[in-house]
């Protein structure tokens, strides 16, 4: 997504993907609504955010 780019491309610390499958899952909701206004509160670091929401599916050793 453009998100995705604006994170690993542009380095824009507050991009979010909001759409992305994972996030989703690790935020446990599929409501656009309800994610977007979750990650207000992780403004303007919403990207790493994101990245850590990722590294919390990743099964622990």
């Amino acid at each position: 997504t453009a998100e995705y780019i604006a994170m690993r491309v542009l380095a824009w610390p507050d991009a979010f993907p909001h759409t992305d499958l994972g996030i989703r899952k690790a935020l446990n909701t599929k409501s656009n609504a309800r994610i977007l206004s979750m990650a207000e509160a992780w403004r303007p670091w919403r990207s790493y955010a994101a990245m850590h929401l990722w590294n919390s599916l990743e099964p622990s050793a």
